[in-house]
Parts: structure tokens; sequence; C-alpha cells
């Protein structure tokens, strides 16, 4: 069950009330007059009276990953890669601006993802700064603190990733601590090192059923693993993701024997989970993936019978026949065929379409039970792998893609041997294609190896032999400055002391 879903009526008006009051409260003086003693209603000062209360404030923190995964993380992270392209369900013209590399400030989705981080990094500095003033039980002050940290960590660390420089608000007391300069990336990693170190040393490795989902130490050190990767730490990176994997018993890890468990409603929560958003069907939130990539214009007649979806985000082909025979993955992460669940006939798709977060039997397509993963431990182990290469243990590296590789085929046939350092780095990157096609992580590696330009020029080629002629336009679009997002033009407009990054 998501965190937000255990939430009773009262503790959510109490988060709606506090998180109103951190994002508009000024610091400005008013005339004695207009002075007000609201003891009606809830503010910082009254709202974190108790244990409960730091509960609901730390599951509102939990609520924002709502509406930044599944489809969002999964626009700005695939949709201006060669994995998706939009179908002919999509009519947004800021989603073809991503696709054909065109995006500007002024687009949407951009400016989303920055309020939403935004939003939850509030939450979060709200919850750490008033907390450790509640006389409540120690260790669940620890615990819940280190939920918040870790929480906090994950938002800078996608604004980091997307637009580099960003103003580092860890307070919300006046509308003067939101209107500051960028800080230099350098120092948002140390923030967010020093969140994920915190978290670790205060969490539990594991919660029972009831609280799956909520982050663990194992969680905060994966993370904090992937975040000195991608700063190109790579000894650090080793050393920590070591720490897990040597150990991954004591932490419940492990890989799934079948790769589609990791998106069936029973398994889900199981052994390869490291940390998702936890999706369900009202009054919980479902995920909505399945009706955006379910079929319509690709099968005969509009579509199947008793089956909603628009075919908006789709796969290109390049990614699709990426995988050789014999790979599990391929009928897992793509799905051509489809039972009615109105006649129970079988409909055929005349293009592969994602398959990932489609739910059997489902009939409500808009309610998927399936889980947005932000973190797998085949993802340790893949990153675990690649650190390793980077500082010259190639021999140990190839051991753990292998583990991967023996999934995906059911057997060690596909098992790499001897390759040099740069033959391993090539591998293990079209290794995380294979293993994370359609769960929003293309384009941060593809920023972080130094992949994105040279790929997205070909791409761009390909897609005008494999599908329309006016795709050329995608290689000719391709501008060393797309490593990083443009910050939103309303952002600046509001805060006249942010600057815009270069190229946009």
């Amino acid at each position: 069950m998501g965190c937000i879903d255990i939430l009773n009526k009262k503790n959510m008006r109490k988060i709606y009330s506090v998180i109103a009051l951190s994002l508009f409260v000024t610091a400005c003086k008013k005339s004695d007059f207009l002075k007000e003693n609201p003891e009606d209603r809830f503010v910082t000062s009254n709202f974190f009276s108790g244990q409960k209360d730091a509960q609901a404030a730390v599951d509102a923190v939990y609520n924002q990953l709502y509406s930044i995964y599944q489809r969002n993380m999964i626009l700005l992270n695939d949709l201006p890669t060669d994995d998706e392209k939009n179908g002919l369900g999509m009519p947004n013209q800021f989603l073809i601006d991503l696709e054909f590399l065109r995006y500007t400030s002024e687009n949407t989705f951009v400016r989303d993802m920055w309020s939403l981080n935004y939003s939850g990094i509030q939450r979060a500095n709200s919850a750490l700064n008033n907390i450790g003033s509640i006389t409540m039980e120690e260790t669940v002050k620890k615990r819940l603190l280190g939920e918040a940290s870790f929480l906090r960590a994950l938002y800078y660390f996608n604004l980091v990733r997307f637009y580099g420089d960003v103003p580092l608000i860890t307070k919300l007391e006046s509308i003067q601590d939101a209107l500051i300069p960028r800080s230099p990336k350098e120092d948002v990693y140390k923030l967010i090192i020093a969140d994920l170190q915190f978290a670790e040393s205060s969490l539990p490795q594991t919660y029972t059923s009831a609280n799956a989902g909520r982050a663990t130490s194992g969680a905060a050190k994966v993370l904090l693993g992937k975040v000195y990767l991608t700063m190109h730490e790579f000894q650090m990176s080793a050393d920590k993701l070591e720490e897990v994997v040597q150990n991954e018993g004591s932490y419940g890890y492990g890989l799934n024997t079948d790769f589609k468990d990791n998106w069936r409603a029973a398994t889900e929560n199981g052994k390869e989970m490291v940390f998702s958003v936890q999706m369900m069907q009202p009054p919980g939130t479902p995920n909505g993936q399945m009706v955006l990539e379910g079929p319509k214009y690709s099968v005969p007649g509009g579509g199947v019978p008793g089956l909603v979806g628009n075919e908006a985000d789709i796969p290109t082909l390049d990614i699709y026949n990426k995988y050789i025979s014999g790979d599990t993955r391929k009928n897992v992460t793509f799905k051509r065929d489809f039972v009615s669940p109105a006649n129970g006939q079988t409909y055929t798709s005349s293009i592969p379409l994602f398959g990932k977060y489609f739910e059997e039997g489902q009939v409500i397509a808009a309610n998927s039970n399936a889980n947005f993963y932000v973190l797998r431990y085949s993802d340790a182990l893949l990153m675990y792998a690649e650190a390793l290469n980077e500082i010259g243990n190639t021999a140990k590296a190839i051991t753990l893609i292998n583990r991967v590789r023996e999934r995906a085929f059911g057997n060690a046939s596909n098992d790499y041997s001897t390759v040099s350092q740069s033959e391993f780095r090539d591998l293990v990157y079209l290794e995380r294609r294979l293993e994370f096609a359609n769960e929003g992580q293309r384009w941060f590696d593809l920023v972080r190896t130094g992949k994105l330009l040279e790929t997205m020029k070909a791409h761009g080629s390909l897609e005008a032999q494999l599908a329309e002629s006016n795709k050329t336009t995608i290689t000719s679009n391709v501008k060393d400055y797309q490593l990083l997002y443009p910050v939103p033009q309303r952002e600046i407009d509001l805060n006249k002391l942010l600057t815009q990054n270069p190229g946009y």
C-alpha cells in the first residue's frame, strides 16, 4: 500500500494546511489590527504536536512521488532519447517538441519537473525543520527524519541532473527564502550526499509488508552509489554499492527469477525492489501508463474491445530490435497480443507497444497496480559492475553483469567472458538500456556516460530510415547545450535572481 493511502482524512487536512502555510507564508510586518491568533486552524506551531503529525508530514513527502514518477519521469528521460516516441494518440505540441529535441524554457513538462520536485523538497524541509522538536519515541523520530532526508536527496538529485545548478533551499519561513540564485551543482551534491549518509545511518534495513515502499538503509546506500557514479567518483561508488551487494542477504535483496515478477502485484515488492512508487487501485493512486501505452490505432477497428488505450507513448523500433533471441525481457518490456476483456478474443497490434505496466485482467486500464521503480536491485548490480570496471576491476565486473544476463536468458549461455575495459564499458551501457527500458532512466544514463549527443544524432538518422522522413530533423536539432534542460521561464519571471542555462 502506498504511504499516502494509509493516511486518514484528519491527517490529510493537517497535511494540506501545513503545506499551504509553508509555501505561501511571508515575512511582511502587518499592523496590529491585522494580526491574527489562529488557534482554530493548523499552522506550523500547532501542526507538529505529536508522533502522528510527524508521520503525516513525512507521508506527505512520499505523496509527491506520484506526480513526478510514472509518466512525467518517463517523458523527460525516455521521450527525448532513442527509446521512445509519440504515438498517434498524442496531439500535445510540447511532447512533440521533446521527441524532436526542440523544447524550450516554455515547455510545460520541463516546467512541471522543476516545480514538482521543489514541492517535494519543501515538504521534506517542513518535516526536517519541525519533527526534531516533537516529544515522541526517539527511534521513530530518527526513522522519520531519515525518510525525509532520503526523499529530499532524491528530489534534489532529480533537479541537479536535469538542470545543473539550482537554488538550494533548506527552509522556507518567508518568500525571500525561495527567491535566491542558483547554487553551484557541487554544493547541491554536498547536501544530497549528507542527506543520504544521514538516511543510511537512520533507516531500518527492512519493513513489514504494511510499510512496503518506505525508504530503507539499503535504498539510501544504493541511491548514494548512483550519486557517486553520476559524479564519476567511481571508487566511492564501488565502495558504497559493495556494502549492499556483498551483504545482499541481510538487506533481503536479490533478482527475481522471472523478470515479469517485478510488475506483478503479488511479487513487485519482493527482493528486487529497492525503492519504488507504490501504485494501487482507487482509493489509492493507480498507474496510468497502461492507458497511455495501450493499443488503439495499431489494432484494426480502433482498438481492443473493452480495453481503453490511447497509444500515446510507444517504443522506437531501435530499442525493440536491440533484444536478441532468447532474451526474456523482450516479451515483458513490449507487448503485441492483447486479450479482450469483452469477448475473450486475442487482438494483435501492428507495432510493438510497451508492456511493463500492463496488468493482465485489469478491465479499467487507468487502474493498473504496477509499481514504478526508482531503484531495482539489478540497477545496483549493474552500477557496481560499471564502477568496478572504471577502477580497473573488469574481471569482477563481468561476474555482476552476468548475473543480470543469466536472469534475462534463463541460463548462462549468453554470459560474457574475457573482455577489455573499453569493451565492457559498451556492454554495460547496452545492458542498462535493455534492463531499464521504459523506466525513466535512459536520458540520465546517456548524459552521465557522455553518449547523449552522438546517440541522438545516430537515432535521428535511423528514425528517418525506419519511420517518417521528417525525423531527420532530430539529427540537426541535437545541440551541445542539451546536456541540461532549460530553467523554466516562469521560474525566471518569478525569481529575477535566476539565470538561464546556456543555449536556451
